[in-house]
């Protein structure tokens, strides 16, 4: 695996592509971020560290917000511009392209994977509601992604737990006792370890069942 930085120009500024290359690869996983943190984000990270080992090559794409060092994610209609800016450098390599995040970042690719082609959703910790707000809901932008989607969603999270969400053409994947950032109780049945070796070996079957 090599490890690269790139820029890229958006209508809200620069976006920033940090790419975790497979040597053989099959396809692009792109992942978007949250509106409270980064790529640094523990089940990014996780995700970054294993794929390529299994042809996958994850671009962690941060939005010129995040790149400006601002404190305050942009609307979701400028989150939408960025993605949709950096899309052409992560065709480049000529692979498929699956969208995901994690949080707002899967709000951005479930919203905009149609229309961009993606092969398909990867959807973390996806906020169908915000906290205690169940009637707030946002099931219409992953039901209506269009393509195949995989959720992985923290038993725990208080912005949708697994069993609140709807039936629909899409997976989803319990991480026991994870709260909205995958982190377990120490008194949980699982480790934080063992808990995002729950998301990576989810995302890699299905990853690799999307290229056949």
């Amino acid at each position: 695996m090599s490890t690269r930085t790139e820029s890229v120009d958006a209508p809200a500024g620069e976006a920033r592509i940090t790419w975790h290359t497979a040597r053989a690869a099959k396809l692009v996983l792109a992942l978007g971020h949250g509106a409270g943190g980064g790529i640094e984000a523990r089940d990014l990270q996780a995700l970054a560290a294993a794929l390529p080992a299994r042809g996958v090559t994850v671009a962690l794409v941060e939005q010129p917000w995040r790149v400006a060092g601002k404190k305050v994610a942009a609307a979701p209609k400028v989150l939408d511009e960025g993605w949709r800016a950096v899309w052409p450098a992560l065709e480049r390599p000529g692979l498929p392209v699956v969208a995901g995040g994690r949080s707002a970042g899967a709000r951005v690719a479930c919203r905009t994977a149609a229309e961009l082609g993606a092969a398909g959703v990867l959807a973390l910790s996806f906020p169908l509601h915000p906290p205690g707000k169940p009637e707030k809901s946002r099931a219409e932008e992953l039901l209506g992604a269009g393509r195949p989607v995989l959720v992985v969603q923290g038993g725990r999270d208080p912005f949708g737990r697994p069993e609140e969400f709807p039936a629909g053409d899409y997976e989803l994947v319990e991480v026991d006792s994870g709260d909205h950032g995958f982190a377990v109780p120490k008194k949980a049945d699982l480790t934080q370890d063992e808990a995002l070796a729950v998301i990576t070996g989810a995302a890699a079957p299905w990853l690799a069942r999307l290229t056949g």
